[in-house]
């Protein structure tokens, strides 16, 4: 059995809640990584993703460089320790369809991150592929709440209102 700690990628870096979305941003860009815990000193806290940032901050009309993490950081965070079983965690992942989990030490500090890539490269083959297939089940889109640049692609009409096509 493979432990998580055995495939985790280590040294993850962390942002504060008050850290603007311009600076997880740049941190993203910098780090080539879509996903960054939210720590309050030794406490996790959330967890932004590049996604948290475009729907919940750009797409709401929020300055990046003034909103703050809190604003648009995901607080219902799934974690997991480093010494469980690759498995079982993978099995996580794939109940709650997530494709990344903050790992932590015994005392609760971020250690790593566990990503479906890590499990890709680090496992075998069979593990993997059940991993990615369930964790990547393709969801229907919510298309009630059409904005005005969704247009004729996101169900929208060319004018911008939103129109019902049907079922």
């Amino acid at each position: 059995m493979t432990q998580v700690s055995q495939v985790m990628t280590r040294g993850v870096r962390t942002m504060a809640p008050t850290d603007s979305l311009l600076l997880a941003a740049q941190a993203m860009d910098e780090l080539n990584v879509g996903a960054v815990p939210v720590c309050d000193g030794d406490r996790l806290v959330g967890m932004v993703t590049d996604r948290d940032i475009t729907v919940r901050g750009v797409a709401q009309g929020r300055p990046a460089d003034s909103t703050s993490l809190t604003e648009v950081m995901s607080t219902d965070v799934q974690w997991c320790f480093e010494d469980q079983e690759v498995e079982e965690v993978v099995e996580q992942m794939r109940d709650v369809q997530i494709r990344r989990v903050p790992v932590m030490d015994r005392e609760q500090h971020v250690v790593g991150i566990l990503s479906l890539g890590d499990v890709a490269a680090k496992v075998s083959g069979e593990d993997a592929a059940q991993a990615l297939e369930g964790i990547s089940e393709p969801a229907e889109p919510d298309r009630s709440g059409n904005s005005q640049a969704s247009g004729a692609a996101g169900g929208g009409s060319a004018s911008g209102k939103a129109s019902r096509m049907p079922r």
